[in-house]
């Protein structure tokens, strides 16, 4: 499939500006992906418990996400933003691109530090947002085309963890994004595949922007993941209700306790649901249920911490050359810019 230029709709927006209406295209999965109910089979039904964290990412739990990136504890937001920020210009200047296509996209937070110097720069590329939740998808498509006149977004409904062969396929150079350190929630396997299928999507003079978060103090680590607002309490416990409203299942949120803890063997958080009493959690839709003692815990999500020798090896696995590196002083974080080695 290949996109050509966008007819949007255009209306007056509330102040008196134009507002310009678009519509997200699916992207089908290109890999057999298991849905919700196989999900629960395989995953919650039987220790040890987990649950794939693309369940955490309905409307609210997206909102909750943004939340997140603004409390004081949440480092990774505001240093990826801030390498972004002062090196921006230099990544467009460098890549004259005609797309910008952000795997995960959310709600383009940081995704604007590129538009600005693209402005600057009077370079003008279309915006292919692609992520599994459509209103937060065609908000922020709609907030962007009115904060950039010149920007046309088509926003990509999908699963980028289902393959990415099913992306339309752009003309001229592209800059894929994939931010947030996302690239946490994978397994190490996981990651070099996904990262090797992003690498074969790429054809020659396009790059990939990679934020990826490093190894640090385990107390700076935990507290990000902890914050005293509790906002990521809230986001973890919403995949509970994704499960009811979703599954028809019975989860008492006030009955499961949020708990992220590091694991240095591993260097990863690990996000977990803390049962706080003997329950019986029910799915008639499958007719099955989970069986629950007090105290036993749920996975709901890993985040891999790499080193700078890590991030060297993930990336030569997954046929990725590397040809910037972007760190702060403190070495907190990576924002690293790579094209295809092959």
């Amino acid at each position: 499939m290949i996109l050509h230029d966008l007819v949007r709709d255009v209306t007056p927006a509330v102040d008196g500006s134009e507002k310009k209406t678009v519509a997200a295209i699916r992207v089908p999965a290109a890999n057999e992906v298991a849905d919700l109910a196989a999900d629960i089979r395989q995953n919650l039904l039987q220790a040890p418990y987990s649950l794939p964290p693309k369940y955490f990412y309905d409307h609210r739990g997206s909102v909750l996400f943004d939340q997140i990136c603004d409390t004081p504890e949440y480092y990774p937001t505001r240093t990826e933003s801030k390498l972004l920020s002062r090196y921006c210009q230099h990544i467009i200047d460098r890549l004259s691109v005609h797309h910008i296509i952000e795997l995960g996209s959310g709600s383009s937070r940081k995704t604007r530090h590129l538009f600005d110097a693209c402005q600057m720069l009077n370079q003008y590329p279309q915006y292919w947002p692609f992520d599994v939740c459509e209103p937060m998808l065609i908000q922020t498509a709609e907030e962007l085309m009115l904060q950039y006149d010149w920007l046309t977004v088509q926003p990509l409904e999908g699963d980028y963890s289902a393959g990415l062969s099913h992306l339309p396929k752009p003309h001229g150079h592209s800059l894929y994004v994939f931010l947030g350190s996302s690239i946490g929630n994978f397994t190490e396997q996981q990651a070099v595949s996904f990262l090797k299928e992003v690498s074969q999507h790429m054809i020659s003079g396009d790059s990939l922007l990679l934020g990826i978060d490093r190894v640090k103090d385990k107390a700076v680590l935990e507290s990000a993941y902890n914050d005293r607002q509790g906002v990521t309490a809230e986001f973890n416990l919403n995949v509970l209700s994704v499960l009811n409203n979703e599954a028809g299942a019975n989860f008492k949120l006030h009955q499961f306790n949020h708990q992220a803890v590091y694991n240095e063997t591993e260097s990863q958080i690990e996000m977990y649901l803390q049962s706080l009493a003997d329950q019986k959690i029910s799915f008639p839709a499958i007719n099955e249920a989970l069986y629950l003692q007090n105290g036993e815990k749920i996975l709901t999500e890993i985040s891999r911490k790499y080193s700078l020798e890590g991030i060297e090896s993930l990336l030569a696995q997954a046929e990725l050359e590397i040809t910037d590196h972007f760190e702060p002083a403190n070495e907190y974080f990576s924002l690293i810019l790579a094209k295809c080695s092959k």
